[in-house]
């Protein structure tokens, strides 16, 4: 698929990175576009590179990066601490524990510290490499800013409060993502990351009961019922763990306006995605978005960039990591 470069102009950048008054990021000013144009002017080039070449072995990095960086900006802000190993770090909880892409995060920032050591951050690495995946799988292509410092802290008990579980309601949902900053339609555009990525049988597992003979049975009746048949022959009763299921039934590795779609034929995976299109609040806009794919691109673009400078560090709020998954001593 030909993937659209979006340029956003600077009454819109001024808007988005001014108009936070219930999250407020000062720090994201001090962002920049090529930012590592003069200190590290490879550091771009390297990290899609390296998320392209993890692509090409495993279709399944693009929606686990994306994922990852989610999870970090949304407890703690954009700061890699989600990346940080230890015990009652943000990584060891069990909400945290199905992340994946830690790899080709590693593996790039191994790659810059040879070229251009100390100088790139774990914070910009996971964004820009979020944002590569988007484009490699036939998304579009953005420009983000950077010069994002790495977190110095990770603490487990923060994370649940501030991830979205599959089962919320719109009103959760609205309210956590107001708390970041952001908008209803920021939560309508950016739950179409789930175009890509798939999910454990557990996730939505509160969408269907077992019976008496431990046979499972569709309890959710916003569910398309041959797709809840599907979910069930690969999620039956006592299923390994390890199990997944693509969140798109139809384009799964493709970035792409399909997740719209699957919501209006009632094939949301997740409780909280069919809310979207059962709600009068955004079953309009879902419409929207199911019949215009570039626009579609156009807003994820926006929703995308403000997620990825929530609760930005600088300066002395951060730090340059040598290891993304290592604090510097």
């Amino acid at each position: 698929m030909e993937t659209k470069l979006l340029v956003f102009s600077p009454k819109l950048l001024i808007l988005l990175f001014f108009s936070f008054a219930a999250f407020p990021s000062p720090s994201s000013s001090s962002l920049a576009f090529n930012f590592y144009g003069a200190s590290c002017p490879s550091a771009e080039f390297i990290v899609k590179n390296t998320v392209r070449s993890a692509s090409s072995f495993d279709p399944t990095i693009p929606g686990k990066l994306l994922r990852l960086l989610f999870h970090d900006c949304m407890v703690e802000g954009c700061d890699a601490s989600v990346l940080l190993q230890g015990n009652d770090t943000e990584r060891s909880d069990p909400a945290n524990a199905s992340l994946g892409g830690f790899s080709v995060i590693n593996s790039a920032k191994r790659v810059l510290e040879i070229f251009c050591p100390g100088t790139v951050s774990c914070a910009d690495i996971l964004a820009l490499a979020a944002r590569d995946a988007v484009e490699i799988v036939g998304g579009p292509m953005l420009q983000i800013p950077t010069g994002r410092r790495d977190g110095r802290a990770s603490v487990a008990s923060v994370v649940r409060f501030n991830i979205i579980d599959t089962s919320f309601s719109m009103d959760e949902m609205m309210k956590l993502f107001s708390s970041k900053g952001l908008s209803l339609d920021d939560l309508v555009i950016l739950s179409g990351a789930h175009t890509i990525g798939s999910a454990h049988c557990s996730a939505f597992s509160d969408r269907f009961q077992a019976d008496s003979k431990g046979k499972l049975t569709s309890i959710d009746a916003s569910l398309d019922k041959a797709y809840a048949n599907e979910l069930r022959k690969k999620c039956p009763a006592g299923v390994s763990s390890s199990v997944t299921v693509n969140n798109d039934p139809e384009t799964s590795f493709s970035f792409d306006n399909q997740y719209y779609r699957n919501l209006m034929a009632h094939k949301g995976l997740f409780q909280s995605d069919s809310v979207l299109f059962n709600d009068k609040r955004t079953k309009k806009m879902v419409e929207d978005l199911a019949n215009d794919q570039n626009s579609f691109f156009e807003r994820w673009g926006q929703s995308f960039l403000k997620l990825t400078i929530i609760g930005v560090k600088s300066d002395d709020e951060g730090e340059i990591r040598q290891s993304c998954e290592v604090a510097n001593g």
